[in-house]
């Protein structure tokens, strides 16, 4: 259980700053002996608990930003919703094949083309391509999830003026609730280990709370580039694995 928490504070932390909480949580969950269905339905689960972390942790970065919230994680919970409905239709090596580029793209996009103040796309923060993007990166992030952050990271960082700080707090709010939507299905019909749950969840709590302090003392662009440096590191993983075994 000790170890469990452990792992959840690293993970949380990792979570909310660089978006990556499944690189180190769910192998972690393999190496204490779950089969890899429970690991990933037992981690979703959990990781609700890094979005009600962080969301207690970015209070002065989401000041103000009620609104663009609420609109947004509706979207999100919709394509997160319409995500896992794809999950049971369509075969995974679909989304196996394609997510090297988006995540790839997403951290090429922020490496490259960092945001100025003032200087904002897709509609801003009012668009509707804005809502759509989001839709889209949530229906990834219900379908197969990884590094979904990190796209979510650098639409927002594209359409929102605000700093690096307070477009991740926003991000990790409107991921979370793509996310919760999984998590629901997955806590009703999946075969979650209870008893991996709560150790996990108190560490990912912790970790989602202490995140965004992290996050608000890195200097200048370093949020964004970290985010984009382990991006490009996930997607050529996610590509090598995907391409190997096609």
């Amino acid at each position: 259980m000790l170890g469990l928490a452990a792992v959840g504070l690293v993970a949380g932390v990792v979570s909310t700053v660089v978006s990556l909480a499944s690189i180190v949580s769910y192998p972690a969950l393999l190496a204490f002996g779950l089969p890899p269905l429970a690991a990933n339905v037992t981690n979703t689960v959990a990781l609700l608990f890094t979005g009600v972390g962080a969301a207690a942790g970015s209070r002065p970065e989401l000041a103000g930003q009620r609104s663009v919230v609420g609109r947004l994680g509706l979207f999100a919970a919709l394509g997160g919703a319409a995500g896992a409905g794809l999950l049971l239709v369509t075969p995974a090596r679909m989304f196996e094949m394609v997510a090297p580029w988006l995540v790839g793209g997403a951290s090429l996009l922020l490496l490259l083309r960092p945001p100025r103040a003032g200087q904002v796309s897709l509609g801003g923060e009012s668009g509707l391509a804005l809502r759509a993007a989001v839709f889209c990166v949530a229906v990834y992030t219900g379908y197969f999830g990884a590094a979904g952050g990190i796209i979510m990271f650098a639409v927002l960082a594209a359409a929102l003026d605000r700093s690096p700080a307070g477009v991740n707090a926003v991000k990790n709010l409107v991921g979370a609730l793509a996310n919760a939507v999984a998590a629901v299905w997955f806590a009703l019909f999946g075969p979650v280990d209870w008893a991996a749950v709560g150790p996990l969840a108190a560490g990912f709590l912790l970790g989602g709370w202490l995140g965004p302090a992290i996050a608000r003392r890195l200097p200048g662009d370093s949020l964004r580039l970290a985010a984009a440096i382990c991006g490009l590191a996930v997607a050529v993983k996610l590509g090598a694995d995907a391409y190997r075994s096609g």
